[in-house]
């Protein structure tokens, strides 16, 4: 193992609810990444499968896993802070029980934030996959700030569960809504620093019947489309004339196509970006 004594700890925050059949891939290609100075915070948001008992053989084979368990059902934000709560290092890396994460990813992505100090996140490009992790498409997300900003009052420019951020940065607490917690948190911290993508495909999500991405889609845009509206006027953001347009047509759009085609539809548009 690489010596880790000049290497900043990375704190990943992996919340955990119900997924026996994926964490131990999830767990995997978090030990097994090269970056080799971190601390797994892991979640169990009192799943009723064994997805406790899985995380608990890992943490007695890896003393870098940190388990914890809420003693009732949280949900995301609750599950999330109070991981954060609980991690010590400089850089925090978002992942999810269900998904994998490229064995080098940390280590590129902390790299990169080393080398630039006024960026506070960077995430990556992702392969979508299904739920046995056969591809699907991957996804490119805008790379540097001025791009990520043209995209964020229209779309989500990142991948959250890629990314990896500052902790410093970020406040006590700083989820707040269940479902798309992770948009508000991006117009938070773009008043507060730089934002960036790297190219490269650090990411593979897992897409299946429990997804929230498929199961809660149109109360996930009812929730974007509202958070587009806080931005405006709570965080003091301009639509453009396009963002105004790109707004009125997803509102206009969202009862006249089935949940199910419009997520298929929206990751082809993607995909093609």
């Amino acid at each position: 193992m690489r010596d880790t004594r000049n290497l900043p700890l990375v704190s990943v925050i992996m919340p955990a609810y119900n997924c026996e059949a994926y964490v131990a891939d999830a767990l995997d290609s978090v030990i097994r990444q090269t970056y080799p100075n971190l601390e797994v915070i892991i979640v169990d948001d009192h799943s009723s499968d064994k997805t406790w008992g899985i995380i608990q053989d890992f943490a007695k084979q890896d003393k870098r896993i940190k388990p914890l368990r809420n003693d009732e059902n949280l949900k995301i934000v609750g599950t999330l802070n109070r991981a954060i709560r609980h991690s010590t290092g400089k850089y925090l890396a978002r992942m999810d029980g269900d998904d994998v994460r490229e064995l080098d990813s940390i280590n590129k992505q902390v790299a990169f934030l080393e080398s630039n100090p006024t960026i506070i996140m960077v995430g990556g490009s992702v392969e979508f996959c299904d739920e046995h992790m056969q591809r699907l498409n991957d996804r490119h997300y805008p790379l540097t700030d001025a791009e990520i900003r043209k995209k964020l009052l229209r779309y989500s420019p990142f991948c959250h569960a890629s990314l990896v951020f500052r902790s410093d940065k970020l406040e006590k607490d700083p989820y707040r809504n269940n479902w798309a917690e992770d948009y508000d948190l991006y117009f938070r911290l773009a008043k507060v620093g730089e934002m960036a993508n790297l190219p490269d495909v650090l990411y593979h999500v897992r897409t299946h019947k429990a997804s929230v991405s498929r199961s809660k889609t149109r109360y996930q845009e009812k929730l974007t489309l509202y958070l587009r509206l806080k931005a405006v006027f709570e965080y003091g953001y301009t639509m453009t004339f396009g963002d105004k347009l790109y707004f009125a047509a997803q509102l206009t759009t969202m009862y006249m196509m089935p949940s199910g085609f419009r997520f298929w539809l929206f990751n082809k548009i993607r995909a093609a970006r």
